[in-house]
C-alpha cells in the first residue's frame, strides 16, 4: 500500500522560503499524479499544485509564480519549493497521489501532513 510522508514544514518569516519533501513507500510515485494540498482550520482543503505522471503541472492562482512543484521518480519524492511566502500560505501541506481516469483523477494516499506557518 502507498505511504506518503511529508517532511520540511516550520515557522518562517514573510518573503521567505521553504521547501516541502513527500517521501513514498509501499509504492512507486511515477505513475501517479502527485499533489499538494493545504487546509486552514474551518476550511476545506484546497489543491496548491499538482503534477502528473508525464510532467505537466499546474497551480492554484494564489501561488503561482511563487510555488514550484517536481518530482524526482528515482527517489521516489515529490517536492514543493515555496518562495516570498506570505502568512495567507499558513496552513497544513499534505501530499496526494492519484491516478487519472476518464478526465478525472482519484486518491490512492495522502500523507500525515505538515505544518506551515507564515509570521513576523
Amino acid at each position: 500500500q502507498l505511504q506518503l510522508a511529508e517532511a520540511g514544514g516550520g515557522l518562517v518569516q514573510p518573503g521567505g522560503s521553504l521547501r516541502l519533501s513527500c517521501a513514498a513507500s509501499g509504492g512507486i510515485i511515477s505513475i501517479y499524479a502527485m499533489g499538494w494540498y493545504r487546509q486552514v482550520p474551518g476550511k476545506q482543503r484546497e489543491l496548491v499544485a499538482r503534477i502528473t505522471s508525464g510532467g505537466s503541472t499546474n497551480y492554484a492562482d494564489s501561488v503561482k509564480g511563487r510555488f514550484t512543484i517536481s518530482r524526482d521518480n528515482a527517489k521516489n519524492t515529490v517536492y514543493l519549493q515555496m518562495n516570498s511566502l506570505e502568512p495567507e500560505d499558513t496552513a497544513v501541506y499534505y501530499c496526494n497521489a492519484a491516478q487519472y481516469s476518464r478526465g478525472d483523477y482519484y486518491t490512492r494516499a495522502w500523507g500525515q501532513g505538515t505544518q506551515v506557518t507564515v509570521s513576523s
